[in-house]
């Protein structure tokens, strides 16, 4: 069967971010950009299944700049067969990357589509559950297990009361959580052969007609400075600075 992974380009994780000076967005200029970690578990999980036999083709997508190929070359190099850039200089929010996967998907005809549970630039855990919807399949997220079986893949995700292992019938939408899998180093000779891997170009407008933001940003602020905390010596002094300084009661 074939496979789809989407990866995302965000700011290294390991990078200290910048506000823009007109308080716009993030500063991504001459800054580290890496693979999405949760998308890089999705390939890696991805890489796993064709080692064991059970998908033949692993294509990895991306939608952003030609700057976006970076980050495909890297899945290609992690063990993907082709890419798929989805080229657009425009925001993309959500409902658009869910569009332009399910456009992808119809295309491509793939039996599952892989993603991480999230991007760590935005963090709003949308694209999977909309993308599942849009093309009503079943979905199951923040996946930590994946087993396939003759009729389906069983599919165990962390919840609030403990564990949930739930059955899903193909073709299905699965996004990843952190303990799924631990994605592998990449060796300079894969990092050579990814090089020459296929990666085709599609304009966005062409997969999905209206892909405007639905969001607007009004303004981006650095969070406050954690202040140092004061030891008190007994109950009668909390209360009062609860009071008069914190005035919560």
């Amino acid at each position: 069967m074939k496979v789809i992974v989407a990866v995302k380009r965000v700011v290294d994780y390991k990078t200290a971010i910048r506000i823009k000076s007109d308080g716009s967005g993030v500063e991504t200029a001459n800054v580290k950009m890496s693979m999405n970690p949760f998308d890089e578990i999705a390939v890696e999980e991805a890489v796993r299944m064709k080692e064991k036999g059970i998908c033949k083709e692993i294509v990895v997508v991306s939608i952003g700049t030609d700057t976006s190929q970076e980050t495909l070359r890297t899945g290609l190099a992690m063990g993907a067969d082709r890419g798929i850039l989805v080229k657009t200089d425009q925001e993309i929010q959500p409902l658009a990357a869910a569009k332009i996967l399910k456009a992808l998907v119809e295309k491509e005809l793939p039996k599952m589509v892989l993603l991480g549970k999230q991007a760590i630039d935005t963090d709003n855990n949308q694209v999977g559950q909309m993308l599942g919807a849009l093309l009503n399949w079943p979905q199951a997220t923040f996946a930590s297990e994946i087993n396939f079986h003759d009729d389906g893949v069983s599919v165990t995700r962390e919840v609030d009361g403990g564990l949930e292992t739930l059955f899903l019938n193909l073709p299905a939408v699965v996004t990843t959580d952190l303990r799924l899998n631990e994605p592998r180093y990449i060796s300079l000779p894969n990092i050579v052969q990814a090089k020459k891997k296929k990666i085709d170009i599609l304009e966005a407008t062409e997969l999905a007609g209206d892909i405007e933001p639905r969001v607007k940003t009004l303004k981006v602020d650095m969070p406050e400075k954690r202040r140092a905390g004061v030891k008190l010596e007994n109950m009668a002094d909390l209360v009062e600075r609860l009071k008069h300084e914190a005035k919560v009661i």
